[in-house]
């Protein structure tokens, strides 16, 4: 065939293949143009799935009447004049092929008012046919209708799913970006019944109402808010706990600079930065915003603007990953009981076994303490043994080797409480003035021996262990390049790596604490992940899985019968260890009951 220019219509719905997936697409195009207007209030109804309508109506700045045929020109656009625009873009849009691109397999009306015209305009377009601008009446504001999708091409129609299914898709765009524009009030019809109904959030309060209407209450229940700035890029969001993990990764919403965005870099961050308080192949749920200059940030890598390329991979990803890491380390260990007093002086003077003594003084009900916080336990994280301190045997007070008494006092309560007696030779049940703690004791001392393994090789650096026989690899010429320009790095993992040609590697030591590992397959990952900008991070999990196995096995076994002394040793330890809420393997260490819901169980008070 000689070579010829496409027509205009067939070069639109070839461009509608890349924007318009299925109804879903055009929601989220058309409603991102809602909000680059400045609409505070959005409303959105479906038909049939959106294949019959979908309309977008919104309070924004409106169109001039003049600028509706322009709208639907192809590559037509307020919002970029210059490569320096497209470089900083800080709008949702700025192609300039949705609208044409919708109108192109679909019959589109466009009625817009700006706010200072006496009245409004309306444009046409059938299946890619313009018509003219004509007078009518309409609000401040742009109303989009998208009638019959994908009518003039019946390929694209067949592969569309059932209703349920486009209305699934079409919900999870909205609920994105609802949570990625808190500020602005959306109402959502389905088939001409309401589905949903968002106020405009003014505070975080009102931002976290929001997001359990979208995410459900279960969610902010585990969530914790956080907020953390370096080196011009700031990280804020909510981290659902552990125990509202996921089988998939559907409740990860991640957001760079306002805009929705499904990114593997990000993901891999998310998920590095829970490695160690989840198990198997469980997926965290988040809520994350990502703020950082535009120009660091590449929005123009897909069509549908999903997917971004950030100018400094490596910092980004590593900054994300630090950042969760340090937010669960320090927001999963117990919470400190809002009934906790300060300690009477009797307490400050003889422990809480003391205040036992006192009379009381009040209708709470709190346990008296042994005397573990005199004297708290050491456990020794690097001589693994299936024991706990003899020095606590030896030296505890005792009236920490006698089960405590309940106490009406004003002690000072720990957030674990005191322990009460061994179950089953597995739990420690403890009393604090909230209720009974239960705690599986293996699962925590195991948390607490991994902690401190990893504090100590911290500090101490990773030690190479020379190889007898040293590895030759053969590998791409770019993976020894990158091995030759990390060549520091990798020592300081405990590496030692040398080039010996163009695509030939000898890897003479290894980290000691990854013997026995398959060392060729390791080396081969960890190029890979240094070529993606994740630095040392696979070195750094491998590591990890090692000390959780030696944690695991050094760690106070089921049925080994403790003291009371050893039980509050624990309790203590725990309170002072980060995690300490999960096991290495992502399992609950410990769990409440609080007295109200001992009170329900028995029926007191009905």
């Amino acid at each position: 065939m000689a070579i010829r220019i496409l027509a205009p219509q067939l070069i639109d719905q070839i461009a509608a293949g890349e924007v318009v997936e299925r109804p879903a697409s055009v929601v989220k195009e058309l409603v991102e143009n809602a909000l680059d207007a400045g609409a505070t209030a959005i409303e959105i109804e479906t038909q049939s799935g959106g294949t019959r309508l979908i309309r977008i109506a919104d309070n924004g700045g409106g169109i001039e009447p003049d600028e509706l045929p322009l709208a639907l020109a192809r590559h037509a656009t307020s919002k970029i004049d210059s490569l320096d625009d497209l470089e900083a873009i800080a709008s949702f849009g700025f192609r300039g092929e949705a609208l044409p691109s919708i109108a192109s397999v679909s019959r589109l009306t466009i009625t817009s008012r700006r706010r200072e015209a006496e009245r409004g305009s309306r444009i046409l377009c059938d299946g890619g046919d313009l018509g003219e601008a004509r007078p009518a009446a309409h609000p401040a504001g742009t109303t989009v209708e998208v009638r019959d999708l994908f009518f003039n091409t019946p390929a694209r129609r067949k592969f569309l799913r059932t209703e349920r299914t486009e209305l699934g898709h079409i919900d999870a765009v909205i609920k994105g970006l609802a949570l990625a524009c808190t500020g602005v009030d959306f109402r959502v019809k389905h088939n001409q019944r309401v589905a949903l109904t968002l106020n405009g959030a003014r505070n975080r309060a009102e931002r976290e109402t929001r997001i359990a209407a979208l995410l459900g209450d279960a969610f902010m229940e585990h969530a914790r808010y956080f907020d953390r700035e370096i080196e011009g890029m700031a990280l804020s969001g909510w981290l659902a706990g552990p125990g509202f993990s996921r089988s998939q990764a559907d409740m990860q919403y991640t957001f760079v600079n306002g805009r929705v965005v499904r990114d593997k870099l990000l993901r891999h961050a998310i998920r590095l930065g829970y490695q160690d308080v989840l198990y198997q192949a469980r997926q965290p749920a988040c809520v994350l915003f990502l703020t950082l200059d535009p120009r660091r940030v590449d929005a123009n890598a897909h069509p549908a603007k999903l997917e971004i390329r950030f100018r400094d991979s490596r910092l980004v990803h590593d900054f994300v990953f630090r950042t969760i890491e340090t937010v669960l380390a320090s927001e999963t260990a117990p919470e400190t009981s809002s009934r906790d007093t300060p300690p009477t002086d009797a307490a400050r003077l003889h422990g809480p076994a003391a205040a036992a003594t006192l009379p009381s003084t009040g209708t709470a009900r709190q346990p008296a303490g042994a005397g573990a916080a005199q004297a708290p336990l050491a456990l020794d994280a690097a001589a693994v043994r299936d024991t706990l301190s003899l020095y606590e045997r030896l030296h505890a007070p005792s009236a920490a080797r006698r089960a405590p008494a309940v106490a009406d006092g004003d002690g000072n309560i720990p957030r674990l409480g005191y322990a009460l007696a061994q179950l089953s030779g597995i739990y420690v049940l403890a009393e604090n003035s909230e209720g009974l703690i239960i705690v599986d004791m293996h699962a925590a001392h195991e948390r607490i021996t991994y902690e401190r393994m990893k504090q100590e090789l911290a500090e101490a650096g990773l030690k190479p262990l020379p190889l007898l026989v040293p590895i030759t690899m053969r590998v791409a010429p770019g993976e020894a390049d990158a091995a030759e320009q990390h060549a520091d790095r990798l020592a300081r993992l405990g590496f030692e790596v040398v080039r010996r040609g163009r695509d030939e590697l000898k890897v003479t030591a290894i980290p000691s604490l990854l013997e026995g590992s398959d060392t060729e397959a390791l080396m081969r990952d960890i190029l890979s992940d240094m070529a993606e900008g994740k630095g040392a991070a696979r070195v750094e999990s491998s590591v990890n899985e090692t000390l959780a196995t030696m944690a695991c096995h050094g760690a106070v076994r089921a049925n080994r019968k403790l003291e009371i002394a050893e039980m509050n040793a624990l309790l203590r330890q725990m309170e002072r260890t980060e995690r300490a809420d999960q096991c290495n393997h992502g399992r609950p260490t410990w769990t409440r009951i609080t007295l109200p819901e001992l009170d329900r169980l028995f029926l007191r008070g009905q």
